[in-house]
């Protein structure tokens, strides 16, 4: 009976948090086992002691900064030095700038919608199709659940109780190998139908462009080298990240007032908690996984299909692409990871590094897929774009992601190589 309310509130659209503690409520009622509701607060609330967690909304509040203090335009002219002048430069300018954003915002419907605002009426009037301008930054906002920080992968080590930095190590070469393969597909688009010719800064234009970006350039640095080096924990680095992008928003760019705080605040402080309660609502689901025993039964059905590790990680691929089609990736995160992640360490042998990289780039599709589809309607809305125009433009990126996925899942070392 558990199993069909589960289904039944997640089809009439009761928010993912709810579906979960209202499961969790009528799983102990119709077990009869009342000891479950006097600790069913504190089961809540310990989901939630785990100084990880603070990463969450640090690297949100640095996004919000980023954007309020100017950063994001400097990132695009900072690009455009070095692939401005190529046939086609401001689609890889948006990619480049994508990258950059990838490593400072962390959240992919974050990312599309800044860079959505601030590329595609660029793109449209140097004469680029409007469609593939908008589907060029969406499928760019893919980057942003490997390439770290990455908010997913927070919420994936608090929950496989692995070290957050070194799944941000994991999804260093991913990250880059999408990146390439986004670029192979604007450089073949780009063949076949004639982009416009782009044009380079001059000497001096690139200077200037390069030394305005500087300071803009040592928030990913922070964030990245502090963790890559054992500096800092990602956590540290997401508070050292959001000081010094108040501080260069600030001082250096002037165009970050200490008044818009906050707002800032505030809108950082309503989108986190959502997360945060999806979490400890989270932790209390797992006793009905518990009590079901639904890995082991998953488990035996997975394993009489197929006792091969690649083979598993493509039916999980196929299961994880139809879930990220309907519920929100963040969510689908939080609700797969306990039933699948125990099946693919003990009974595959995967390292849950690689099985966390392959989970959240799929997961992250649904962004771009209907029905639900997110980022797409974000990308719309800010572009002003049709979702089936873009759609049309955006498949051979989604294409793109699949091969990836496939090549993730059968090389364990493109995860694991750096940690």
């Amino acid at each position: 009976m558990t199993p069909l309310i589960f289904a039944f509130k997640l089809l009439i659209a009761v928010p993912v948090a709810l579906v979960l503690a209202l499961t969790a409520i009528w799983y102990i009622w119709e077990s009869g086992n009342t000891v479950l509701y006097d600790s069913f607060a504190q089961k809540m609330f310990s989901g939630l002691e785990n100084y990880g967690l603070l990463a969450i909304p640090l690297f949100m509040l640095t996004g919000e900064m980023m954007n309020e203090g100017g950063m994001t335009r400097r990132l695009i002219n900072a690009a455009r030095v070095f692939v401005g002048g190529f046939r086609g430069g401001l689609a890889y300018i948006n990619l480049l700038t994508n990258m950059f954003m990838a490593a400072i915002i962390g959240s992919a419907t974050a990312q599309i919608a800044v860079m959505a605002r601030a590329m595609t009426p660029e793109m449209e009037k140097e004469g680029y199709d409007t469609g593939f301008a908008a589907a060029t930054t969406a499928a760019g906002g893919l980057l942003a659940p490997v390439i770290p920080p990455s908010m997913m992968f927070v919420i994936f080590g608090v929950l496989a109780q692995v070290p957050i930095g070194d799944m941000f190590l994991a999804g260093i070469l991913p990250g880059l190998m999408l990146a390439t393969a986004f670029a192979l597909v604007i450089f073949v688009i780009g063949v076949m139908t004639g982009f416009p010719k782009g044009s380079w800064f001059t000497g001096r234009e690139a200077f200037s462009a390069l030394l305005y970006c500087l300071p803009a350039a040592l928030i990913p640095c922070a964030i990245i080298g502090g963790v890559l080096f054992g500096i800092a924990t990602p956590t540290e680095s997401a508070a050292i990240a959001s000081l010094l992008a108040f501080l260069i928003g600030w001082l250096i760019y002037g165009e970050l007032k200490p008044e818009t705080l906050f707002g800032m605040f505030r809108r950082t402080a309503v989108n986190a908690s959502m997360i945060i309660f999806m979490i400890a609502t989270a932790n209390v689901f797992g006793w009905v996984i518990i009590y079901e025993a639904l890995p082991q039964k998953l488990a035996a059905l997975i394993t009489s299909i197929s006792s091969d590790p690649f083979l598993f990680l493509l039916i999980v691929n196929l299961i994880l692409l139809f879930v990220g089609m309907l519920i929100d990736g963040i969510a689908a995160v939080i609700l797969i990871t306990p039933i699948l992640l125990p099946i693919a360490m003990n009974d595959y042998d995967i390292s849950p590094y690689q099985f966390g990289v392959v989970m959240c780039l799929n997961l992250v599709l649904g962004l771009l897929t209907p029905p639900v589809g997110v980022g797409l309607y974000i990308a719309s809305s800010m572009s002003n774009v049709s979702p089936g125009r873009i759609l049309k433009s955006l498949w051979p990126f989604l294409l793109a992601v699949a091969i990836i996925l496939v090549l993730l899942s059968r090389f364990p070392l493109l995860s694991t190589a750096l940690i």
